[in-house]
């Protein structure tokens, strides 16, 4: 008897569920409190860090997207005096829930092995010979930044191969485990000892390679709805690509997996993993709010490019570092989400000095039509943006919707 085919998600169900486990289908609500922030971050997996400030920083806005009555405060107890969250690396900078530290011990261990030999051969700058003493000097006299470690060593203010010996130890003793970051300072780093930062509870709690494999490849098939193998080892970046087949390969046998063909924007199909928990809840999934959203271009959706090109026909790449007369939008462009669609992309600008928001243009989607009512929805979102920057007036140019 021929074995029946894999079910069929067509693509407007795919992007349902998708932005359902991302946290962007839900109705929003005005307030927002500090375990909403924890419980919201804890769904995601993580919220990437990162410093451009052009309207907030990526972290916020991320946060600000799914939860309105967000402050930039609620994220600061919950690292700094609840520690509720870490701080570590994903596929970069994040902020993680701490009750996951347990398993970025085998991250340690890997980054151990992996960045000695590289840093190394980049590096070139004895680091290595700088372990015990910041650590030393941390364990005396409490928490440092790179500016604290490193006396009389030469600074330079270029990039990160120019990092003085103590600063790339104070790095890889971060990326190892042995020192946490328990604060900001402005946006620098400040890093003390791993037992001064993390709760006991999860310092204490060890888990054997095989559980942090299976804990790493389920938790991202939750959270993404559906994915192949290789996205559940990117998602983390946590585990090996070879152990994230595997485990497909072993859950599919067992059954607590099955194959699904997932539809995409052009009508391909794709052949992915669920849980068939997850299929069981596509007939109840709830159209996401008719709302604009205007997202990060480091929010969780559309983290993976590819993966958000493939869903939602979306093409989207930062142009931080395309020299400005090579754009094709602008130095650092918000994407716009409206209910299931990603219609468009924004390019706006806090200027604090000025207590405005100016906004240099939209570019809708191909076949995105601009009529009244969507048009007042943007600037509706623009005002709660420039709000949230910390800015009272909105200014526009005067040519700032494009055309698709």
């Amino acid at each position: 008897m021929p074995a029946s085919s894999p079910p069929q998600i067509n693509n407007a169900t795919a992007r349902h569920l998708f932005l359902d486990r991302h946290g962007l289908a839900a109705p929003l609500r005005g307030t927002a409190t500090v375990e909403d922030v924890n419980s919201t971050i804890k769904s995601l997996g993580f919220v990437q860090v990162d410093s451009i400030n052009t309207v907030a920083r990526a972290h916020h806005m991320i946060l600000a997207s799914r939860l309105p009555g967000y402050k930039e405060s609620h994220l600061k107890r919950l690292l700094e005096k609840d520690r509720q969250l870490f701080e570590h690396w994903t596929h970069d900078a994040s902020v993680i829930p701490a009750d996951f530290f347990p398993h970025w011990r085998l991250r340690f261990e890997r980054d151990r092995e992996k960045l000695i030999g590289r840093w190394r051969n980049w590096r070139q700058n004895g680091f290595e010979a700088k372990f015990n003493e910041v650590l030393q000097q941390v364990s005396d006299h409490g928490p440092v930044s790179s500016s604290t470690v490193g006396e009389g060593e030469k600074r330079s203010n270029g990039g990160w191969w120019n990092w003085h010996p103590s600063k790339t130890a104070l790095e890889f003793l971060w990326r190892t485990g042995a020192l946490s970051v328990c604060h900001r300072q402005g946006f620098q780093k400040v890093y003390d000892l791993t037992e001064r930062v993390i709760p006991s509870a999860h310092r204490e709690t060890l888990f054997e390679d095989h559980q942090t494999i299976d804990w790493a490849a389920r938790a991202a098939l939750n959270r993404l709805g559906f994915a192949t193998s290789g996205e559940l080892a990117a998602f983390w970046d946590l585990i090996t690509p070879a152990e994230a087949k595997t485990w497909c390969e072993q859950k599919l046998a067992a059954g607590e997996i099955q194959e699904v063909l997932v539809e995409c924007a052009d009508g391909v199909v794709r052949k992915c993993f669920a849980a068939p928990e997850t299929l069981d809840t596509l007939d109840n999934l709830s159209e996401p709010p008719s709302r604009v959203r205007i997202l990060s271009p480091f929010d969780p959706a559309l983290r993976d490019r590819k993966r958000a090109e493939r869903l939602f026909g979306f093409h989207y790449r930062i142009e931080v570092f395309v020299p400005e007369p090579k754009r094709q939008y602008g130095y650092y462009v918000f994407p716009v989400l409206e209910t299931d669609k990603l219609i468009g992309r924004v390019d706006m600008k806090a200027h604090r000095s000025e207590d405005r928001l100016h906004v240099k243009a939209f570019w809708p989607e191909k076949g995105t039509r601009l009529g009244k009512g969507r048009i007042a929805k943007l600037e509706s979102e623009i005002g709660r943006m420039a709000r949230f920057s910390g800015c009272s007036s909105v200014t526009f140019e005067r040519d700032w919707l494009r055309t698709s």
